[in-house]
């Protein structure tokens, strides 16, 4: 008599049957992928889509500026970005999708970003 793949009970049904029930079918399937090792591509692809949610739950507004340290107790990191744009004073602002931001110092020296949603005029 055949037995479950995932926990073990014996099989009823037809020949092929590996699982018993879908659950446990699931459930095989999903720890069999979790202990694969992440690829890159999942590694970068999951980092930017928390870089845009960060950065779009803290520019609510269309800009703001805000300390660094805010966005990276989040889990924050600004070498992720999918492209760039640099304004008329030579800025270069770094975008994870349509939300921007640009690194500075202020006057007591802290680290801070200003965020910046994209906007059509961007394009040129």
């Amino acid at each position: 008599m055949k037995t479950c793949l995932n926990c073990g009970k014996e099989l009823e049904g037809r020949a092929g049957k590996k699982f018993c029930t879908p659950y446990c079918k699931s459930n095989y399937h999903y720890e069999r992928n979790k202990q694969k090792e992440s690829s890159l591509f999942k590694k970068i692809d999951k980092q930017l889509k928390l870089n845009r949610r960060i950065l779009k739950n803290y520019n609510r507004a269309g800009k703001a500026t805000v300390r660094a340290e805010e966005l990276y107790k989040h889990g924050f990191d600004p070498k992720f970005f999918t492209h760039y744009w640099k304004n008329s004073k030579n800025q270069v602002y770094l975008f994870c999708f349509e939300f921007g931001f640009l690194s500075f110092k202020d006057d007591q020296d802290v680290r801070k970003f200003t965020l910046i949603k994209w906007q059509d005029y961007m394009e040129n």
